[in-house]
């Protein structure tokens, strides 16, 4: 539908899904239901490898949540969906690569979006901020998430004060992967998009999976998940076509083919 607030463009294996909602691309329960409708969608997909994420225009990627909303009754404890706000993060079962493609501002629930995506690239005005401190709320993702990214007493900082940080400072901290000029944004997001769903979509679901398994085990727990055959992705990979196919094509030097089974 044209008058969607959520976008999307489909090419090959590779679907790039932009929020359009003037005038900044703010987030209602209705959005966010159906940015959880397409993401879903995205991940039970066989055909699909990659998702990229952005907004529309040059100047906001997300602000959050819409508050013009929230006070016409729109409920911040409503529903966003079966991803939960934006979709994303608390998607479960996320098994494949999603990059965040930051076009301007992200601030609140729109730095938690990115912060739900596996790769961020940002334009060189991008900009950022938690300021949810301001309005009395609290940012609920970003402080969980924040200071497993960053070092801690830069995330505490930010949460706590809830100032604008600029692209470089945000690069600094390992919180975007690259900058890239405005105007090449997506040229970059779809040439690393493109990279990516030439690979094994088995072993990224593999790795998805270990790394949300572990990300609060101890080393040998999560080992011992993976060596005992606790993580179906894992399992899957291994006894795939995949496997086979990556083993013959080192031994024949050549290019794999994957097929994702």
């Amino acid at each position: 539908m044209t008058d969607s607030p959520v976008k999307t463009r489909r090419d090959g294996a590779i679907l790039e899904v932009t929020l359009d909602r003037p005038k900044a691309n703010a987030i209602d329960l209705a959005t966010s239901v159906i940015m959880g409708d397409t993401f879903m969608a995205f991940r039970d997909d066989p055909e699909l490898r990659v998702a990229i994420i952005t907004g529309a225009g040059a100047k906001f990627f997300c602000p959050g949540w819409d508050l013009k909303a929230a006070a016409d009754g729109d409920a911040v404890d409503g529903n966003y969906g079966v991803g939960g706000f934006g979709g994303l993060q608390e998607m479960r079962d996320m098994n494949k690569p999603v990059i965040a493609a930051v076009n301007g501002i992200a601030c609140g629930g729109g730095l938690e979006l990115a912060l739900s995506a596996d790769i961020i690239l940002a334009a060189d005005h991008a900009s950022f901020a938690l300021p949810e401190i301001r309005s009395g709320t609290v940012a609920d993702a970003a402080s969980v998430k924040l200071p497993k990214r960053i070092p801690y007493h830069i995330a505490m900082e930010l949460l706590l004060t809830g100032r604008w940080f600029d692209v470089q400072e945000a690069h600094r901290w390992g919180l975007v992967n690259e900058i890239v000029p405005g105007d090449g944004l997506m040229e970059r997001a779809w040439e690393l998009a493109r990279l990516l769903a030439s690979g094994p979509p088995l072993v990224y679901a593999a790795i998805k999976e270990i790394v949300r398994d572990a990300e609060d085990a101890k080393f040998q727990d999560a080992m011992n998940r993976i060596t005992k055959s606790q993580l179906a992705s894992v399992e899957t990979l291994y006894r795939s076509e995949d496997q086979m196919e990556g083993a013959r094509a080192f031994a024949e030097k050549r290019d794999p083919v994957w097929k994702g089974r």
